[in-house]
């Protein structure tokens, strides 16, 4: 059977010997999908004794990193989410607090997060509470305190949440094992009980995690702890994994629908005419029978029938288009209705793809391109904004409708940051795009980035201007071993200006990290000149800055010399 990961949770927390309890503490024990996608989270928070709303902000804190955390994009990264919902929470103690208490320090709290998501945990820490970890005898500190010692009996928080408008959280993931123990606490527990007498109670106790926690608090308290005292303690029981004989079972609960033919019925779908097939696909298009809507029907080719990895992937390019949502981005139609067969179904464009645009106009306009390579980046940042890469741009891939809207096709190399944290079933090659439009990082084994799509969108745009390749036709057998020695667009388009070219080398540039960093960049710098790239170009040699020329010059050089070479005789 498979397993899903699983914990023992204990939570205790005393006031002591203050008047009220300012520390706070909370855990999400998700199920189903959520630990899946999202995993286990707990949060411990100690709002800090000199701020007057220290109490409510700790509470805050704590239940809105719970809360919005799950409601962040299954796509992104642990450390994504967590990231922008703390520093949304930090903006709104800071801003409340200045208005509320009228202080800087109005409402302030330490906050430390645990987020344990297939067998990895992630620790989001700021302030001077304290996580630990026990695992087999031995008891390490996770986490630092960001405290300030004046003197021995001073000190104060250098960083916490509500303190100023910004804040740097502390960020670290460790891998999970079967029987770690993870203990958070906060000052009022281990600024009174030493190391050593931590491990002697965790290792006693260790069988009964709710008596250990209490035993901690009384610790603490016997050795005259003056503070809140709130402690945490998680035992890692199973971690998840599958067998792999059920994965497959599951992903082969439907059949491939058979080949189908105009008139054919499939669930509730009535087939047109099939629009393209492949080796790896069939494409149809379909009309709803209730509404009559027409759309497109991608089915699975039988001859992967017995290929989980390949039945993994075309799942997987439905999951990425129902989440995104964009005009430049294909639309995924859900229907809601039980299906018998495996298939999806996409929204239907009628016009061209970019490629037949591109033959019947070579050497499109400048401004046509600024405004097709536009409409992309649209499309595109969408996808990045949610951690999610193409990985397989290119002119076949984005369609023109009527309205001459360019919309990207095709999520099946996709690559979702959130969904690589999950511990996979099945491990999937890479599979290359075109090898004319695939960035050379891919070629060397490389993991993508944004800045893979954005080569990408460089080389269709360097096509778009010039009806050429910036490094000619790549053999995908051969790539890793060529040299991009990057051919100059005005080779080919001498009307295109010097600040185009630049522009289009940085684009495609071999190595990701000269290349642009951010689409609205590349966007920028296709509509006005960029001095800075101009002042580079001027001091690369004439060879790699306009070879034709270079050898001109050459050419007339050698003429001359043989001329006076004649007439010295």
């Amino acid at each position: 059977m498979a397993k899903k990961l699983s914990i023992e949770l204990a939570q205790y927390s005393d006031k002591g010997k203050k008047d009220q309890n300012e520390d706070f503490y909370g855990a999400v024990l998700a199920e189903a999908t959520d630990l899946e996608n999202k995993g286990i989270a707990i949060a411990i928070a100690d709002g800090m004794s000199a701020s007057e709303g220290g109490k409510e902000a700790s509470q805050i804190a704590v239940t809105m990193f719970l809360q919005d955390y799950y409601a962040t994009s299954d796509s992104w990264t642990v450390k994504t989410s967590v990231h922008k919902v703390m520093t949304s929470v930090n903006r709104w103690l800071y801003s409340n607090g200045q208005r509320d208490y009228d202080s800087p320090t109005g409402m302030v709290t330490t906050f430390s997060a645990l987020v344990l998501k297939s067998q990895t945990l992630h620790l989001f820490h700021v302030g001077d509470s304290r996580v630990y970890r026990f695992r087999a005898g031995k008891l390490s500190q996770l986490t630092r305190d960001h405290r300030v010692y004046i003197r021995k009996d001073r000190d104060y928080l250098s960083r916490a949440l509500g303190i100023d408008i910004n804040v740097d959280i502390d960020y670290m993931q460790k891998p999970l094992e079967i029987g770690d123990i993870y203990f958070s606490s906060t000052d009022g527990i281990h600024d009174f009980i030493n190391d050593k007498q931590l491990t002697q109670i965790i290792t006693n106790h260790q069988d009964d995690l709710e008596q250990c926690a209490k035993i901690l608090v009384e610790t603490a308290l016997k050795q005259n702890s003056q503070d809140n005292l709130t402690c945490q303690l998680l035992r890692i029981e199973t971690l998840p994994s599958a067998e792999q004989a059920e994965f497959i079972e599951k992903l082969t609960q439907l059949p491939f629908p058979p080949d189908l033919a105009a008139g054919n019925i499939l669930d509730h779908f009535k087939i047109i005419r099939e629009l393209n097939a492949s080796a790896r696909s069939q494409v149809y298009l379909a009309e709803e029978i209730s509404s009559k809507e027409q759309v497109v029907i991608k089915t699975p080719s039988v001859n992967f029938e017995d290929d989980p990895s390949y039945i993994d992937l075309f799942l997987h390019e439905e999951w990425v288009g129902k989440r995104l949502k964009s005009d430049h981005l294909i639309k995924v139609c859900d229907y809601q209705k039980k299906r018998t067969f495996l298939y999806t179904v996409v929204q239907y464009i009628q016009g061209q793809n970019l490629q037949q645009w591109m033959n019947d106009h070579p050497q499109a306009s400048l401004s046509q391109v600024r405004s097709s390579i536009g409409q992309i980046i649209r499309g595109l940042r969408c996808m990045h904004r949610l951690e999610m890469i193409h990985q397989d741009l290119k002119p076949d891939n984005i369609l023109i409708d009527q309205n001459n809207t360019l919309i990207i096709i095709d999520f099946g190399s996709t690559k979702i940051a959130g969904l690589a944290e999950i511990k996979s079933r099945i491990e999937h090659q890479h599979i290359l795009g075109t090898a004319n439009y695939t960035a050379p990082e891919y070629f060397r084994g490389e993991t993508g980035t944004n800045q893979s799509d954005i080569y990408s969108l460089g080389v269709i745009a360097y096509e778009m201007l010039t009806a050429k390749l910036p490094y000619g036709e790549i053999d995908p057998l051969k790539a890793h071993k060529k040299k991009f020695e990057y051919r100059s667009a005005r080779q080919f388009n001498t009307e295109l200006p010097d600040w185009i070219d630049v522009c289009l080398e940085k684009a495609v540039h071999p190595q990701p990290k000269n290349r642009y960093h951010h689409l609205s960049e590349l966007l920028c710098d296709l509509n006005k000149p960029n001095q800075s790239l101009l002042n580079k170009k001027q001091f690369k040699p004439l060879m790699k800055r306009s070879p034709l020329l270079a050898w001109r010059i050459i050419a007339a050089i050698e003429a001359v010399m043989i001329i006076l070479l004649v007439f010295l005789k």
